[in-house]
């Protein structure tokens, strides 16, 4: 998505008070800071502003749009039931991320920003062995029909293999997700992942600074993923690789919602089929509109979600 260009700080803050806004989400000083865009400022540059006051609200250590107060109770009620759900979400992607194939798991969506709703599913990245993404997404579904059992979903919506880590579209969507996500397992690929990322920095130039520095070392690769491995690396498990690959590939071709957000290659399984990046940039620009309305001391932006 396009981020229309700032004429002071304070446009700068008031666009990533808004962004945020899209999702119900008010933030903090450390976070607005963090999640700046465009701009590399100082924090005390951006906590000057805020404390100056502006065309925004502030709501205990949080600030919103003006008429848009009542999404602090919001999120500190998400933020609540998210801290229950987050123990679950790590312990399963610890479990994804042993399973054959896979190199990095990390946890995105809602939950990763601790504004989960009730009934959210869990979401996550995988990153694969060249070659495997769709046998790996196999297992990964395998082991999502046992989780449901214990009434939780995993969504493995994005995974890639080692080969292509470059995010295809370059925008402040897709700069925020990178940002966002916390990594579980494969922590080397996660740091390769951010290095070949080094674009979305353009958008959030204060958000990746020594980005991965405290992550710590993988843990050995479990036995019986090497097992797994061992007996599909060869020809029996190039055929399986196309088989899954080519038959999903015809399925998703006919599902609701296929084309401008799904990806589908031997190297990409991209099933956004509810087009999230699109939403949020059309409701993105909705709100850079009125806040033209804003500064011009005009009625109350529009809700969050439209």
């Amino acid at each position: 998505m396009s981020v229309h260009s700032h004429n002071s700080l304070t446009d700068a803050i008031l666009e990533t008070i808004a962004y945020s806004d899209i999702f119900d989400y008010p933030l903090t000083t450390q976070e607005i800071h963090r999640y700046l865009t465009l701009i590399p400022e100082s924090f005390e540059a951006v906590k000057h502003i805020l404390d100056d006051g502006g065309p925004f609200i502030k709501t205990g250590e949080y600030f919103s749009l003006p008429g848009r107060q009542e999404i602090v109770a919001v999120r500190m009620q998400r933020d609540a039931y998210s801290r229950e759900l987050l123990p679950h979400a790590l312990r399963y992607g610890r479990v994804l991320g042993s399973l054959p194939f896979v190199r990095m798991v990390a946890l995105t969506g809602s939950l990763a920003v601790m504004n989960v709703s009730r009934n959210a599913d869990f979401d996550y990245l995988l990153v694969t062995a060249h070659g495997r993404v769709w046998a790996a997404r196999a297992f990964a579904i395998l082991f999502n029909r046992i989780v449901k059992r214990l009434g939780h979903t995993l969504c493995p919506n994005l995974i890639v293999s080692e080969n292509a880590l470059e995010w295809p579209l370059h925008d402040l969507y897709s700069a925020r997700e990178l940002c966002q996500m916390i990594p579980i397992t494969g922590m080397n690929v996660y740091q390769n992942l951010m290095r070949a990322n080094r674009w979305a920095c353009d958008f959030l130039p204060n958000a990746f600074v020594e980005s991965g520095s405290w992550l710590p070392e993988n843990p050995m690769v479990p036995v019986l993923q090497k097992v797994f491995e061992f007996f599909l690396l060869g020809r029996l498990g190039d055929r399986l690789e196309r088989w899954e690959m080519n038959r999903k590939i015809a399925r998703f071709s006919q599902q609701a919602g296929f084309g401008e957000e799904t990806i589908f290659t031997s190297e990409v399984c991209q099933g956004n089929f509810h087009h999230h990046g699109k939403w949020t940039r059309e409701v993105f620009e909705e709100k850079l509109h009125a806040l033209t309305a804003i500064r011009s001391g005009e009625p109350t932006i529009t809700a969050g979600r439209l």
